[in-house]
């Protein structure tokens, strides 16, 4: 008799099998929202890998949502974090507002792209830090990878802010106009950008709204939704808006969970 063909899903399972992705003996950190997680292959970012972040535009308004997700999630880490910055434009209020204790964070400022990358691999391969995070706008995909077996040997997340290169996103298809234009060996890659907030019954703003977007995975497909910004506690929440609709109460809670 023979064999019967593999389905879809067991044949998804076979190359995750292979490629090393799903195995839950890596360290993970959830988000806590099932409309996350339960989209992402590992059921959260893997503690021992590089996610990079950018904003969906070149303004500076999507430029600090992507600082402030990646705040949030190393705010949510244990141990020191190690954030290194090409200026001196990192407002520490801000990652407090996020979750992140200044307290908790070494600066480190590099010259260049090519010292910004070394200080993060020299950080991910220390094995004492919770994060290492930085900013730059032109990484090479042979660096990409150098950052991804750093943080696998030191069990420490690599978050990368791929910053645009602002006058080529405004004059057009220059090079640098599109922080994820190389491929990369980073385990996710993220867009955010601002989205409408809930309205408040009160004169001001409600909590700032993002649209997420995993716009590429290791071992899983591409989402988006819409969130509001992390806590001070560095969590995310779904909107009132969509958790009052039945299919997204049964999908997700409001307020992320540990």
């Amino acid at each position: 008799m023979s064999a019967s063909t593999p389905t879809l899903a067991e044949l998804r399972e076979r190359l995750r099998a292979i490629e090393g992705v799903g195995d839950r003996s890596r360290p993970v950190l959830p988000f806590g929202l099932s409309a996350i997680d339960e989209r992402l292959a590992d059921a959260g970012l893997r503690l021992d890998a590089l996610h990079e972040v950018a904003g969906e535009g070149a303004g500076w308004g999507d430029d600090a949502a992507a600082t402030l997700f990646m705040a949030g999630i190393a705010a949510r880490v244990a141990r020191s974090v190690l954030w290194v910055v090409r200026a001196r434009d990192l407002f520490a209020p801000g990652l407090y507002q996020a979750g992140l204790d200044p307290a908790r964070v070494l600066y480190a400022e590099a010259r260049d792209d090519a010292e910004l990358l070394a200080l993060m691999e020299e950080g991910l391969r220390h094995r004492g830090l919770g994060a290492v995070v930085g900013e730059a706008k032109r990484v090479s995909t042979a660096a990409t990878r150098r950052l991804q077996l750093a943080a696998e040997g030191g069990g420490t997340v690599a978050l990368l802010l791929k910053r645009p290169g602002r006058e080529g996103a405004r004059e057009g298809a220059r090079d640098g106009a599109d922080p994820f234009g190389l491929p990369s060996a980073a385990a996710t890659r993220w867009r955010i950008s601002g989205a409408p907030s809930a309205p408040v019954p009160w004169n001001g703003l409600g909590r700032a709204c993002w649209r997420l977007s995993c716009v590429r995975q290791r071992g899983g497909e591409p989402f988006e939704l819409v969130v509001e910004a992390p806590d001070e506690t560095g969590r995310l929440a779904l909107p009132a808006r969509l958790v009052d609709r039945p299919a997204a109460a049964d999908r997700a809670p409001t307020r992320a969970a540990g």
